[in-house]
């Protein structure tokens, strides 16, 4: 067999296991860790400013609000925060390219004003599976994000011959900002195959695409396999959603192709310190940087800052946090508000640090970060 034929054999194999002749591989373990050894522990949160109800209203020309992103991303710095996560969405990229990338580079220069550098997630399988562009809808009075949106929703993940439609806005920002520092880390796909079955008054398994992790799978593979062609200077993650505290053999399928692939693992834990520690042992085996994008439920296993932070410094985790100012994506309801609106503001937040003024939730928790991030000293 020649070597010329050898090689054109490997080409058709590599074609026919669905993957580009050009696609790169996941970082090594030895270079993640050496990228990492030169990084500051890293903390954040999820961020949406408080006068957008989702991803659409945050980015769209109509609503973009930077002078209000300014003011919170101030809020951050004071709080020691050097890392945000932020939500972009596919319709942004359709609706108007220029303008998109004009207005996250100017999110991206207003972050760096305050030493922030960002994780953007790409695709999203939360909340409601029928995003629309245009004016979003006032929240629902009591309810927990009650207007947040997938990407891409139903209508284009329940149709494998329109996923290629996704390819131009994956690479065309992975591509954009490849080599941007101000770019931490990528997040391919928050939660993918999350039915969302709390949601929308105990119904959201009513509009759900019915066996959705199957497609999620599909539409995950691709994604990941457009971003390795892209090929970022950034690291490339996927989140581990559904395996909070258990071993690594029982993961389900698409969690076990994010612990497989990620360059970081990235995972989600809304619990306990204990349970914490519990996940970030059994992910470490993995011999990778941990990255908890999404912690801090305060009534969940009492997984308040105070309990939660210390265990995820001690660790070197990234943590973020869910939520950041308490507006309109009204994250400091629970979840549980999707059954049972609330008429008042919860006595205990759910998650969140700020109010829309700047004024804390709780002074003693602000100081505890504070002191955790180490701006503020005893």
């Amino acid at each position: 067999m020649t070597k010329k034929f050898f090689s054109y054999a490997l080409l058709a194999l590599a074609l026919a296991l669905g993957f580009s002749a050009n696609a790169q591989d996941r970082w090594s373990k030895e270079r993640i860790n050496d990228w990492y050894a030169k990084q500051p522990w890293m903390a954040g949160a999820n961020y949406v400013p408080a006068s957008a109800i989702n991803q659409l209203e945050m980015w769209q020309e109509a609503s973009f609000d930077p002078e209000r992103i300014d003011r919170e991303l101030g809020w951050a710095e004071d709080l020691g925060f050097n890392t945000m996560r932020v939500f972009l969405h596919h319709m942004l990229w359709e609706q108007d390219q220029k303008g998109f990338i004009k207005r996250i580079n100017k999110y991206l220069k207003i972050a760096d004003k305050h030493g922030i550098r960002t994780m953007f997630v790409l695709l999203d399988d939360v909340w409601h599976p029928y995003p629309n562009l245009g004016k979003q809808p006032a929240p629902l009075k009591g309810v927990h994000n009650s207007g947040w949106v997938q990407s891409p929703g139903r209508n284009i993940l329940e149709r494998p011959d329109r996923w290629d439609e996704l390819e131009g806005y994956v690479k065309g920002i992975l591509k954009h900002y490849a080599n941007d520092k101000r770019v931490v880390f990528w997040d391919l796909y928050n939660e993918p195959g999350n039915t969302n079955g709390n949601s929308y008054g105990g119904g959201g398994k009513k509009i759900e695409l019915p066996n959705k992790r199957k497609y999620s799978l599909g539409l995950l593979k691709k994604v990941y396999k457009w971003a390795r062609e892209v090929n970022p200077s950034q690291p490339l993650s996927i989140d581990v959603w559904t395996s909070v505290g258990k071993k690594i053999e029982q993961m389900s399928a698409i969690d076990r192709f994010a612990y497989e692939n990620s360059d970081v693992i990235n995972f989600h834990c809304y619990s306990s310190a204990a349970t914490t520690e519990k996940t970030i042992k059994e992910l470490s085996k993995s011999g990778r940087p941990l990255v908890c994008t999404e912690y801090m439920a305060r009534p969940h296993g009492d997984g308040t800052f105070q309990n939660v932070m210390p265990v995820l410094k001690k660790y070197n985790v990234v943590a973020y946090n869910w939520g950041f100012v308490a507006g309109k994506s009204q994250t400091n309801y629970p979840w549980s508000s999707w059954q049972k609106p609330f008429e008042n503001e919860p006595k205990l937040w759910f998650h969140d640090i700020f109010r829309e003024n700047g004024e804390p939730y709780k002074q003693a928790e602000v100081d505890f970060i504070k002191r955790t991030t180490g701006k503020q000293t005893l």
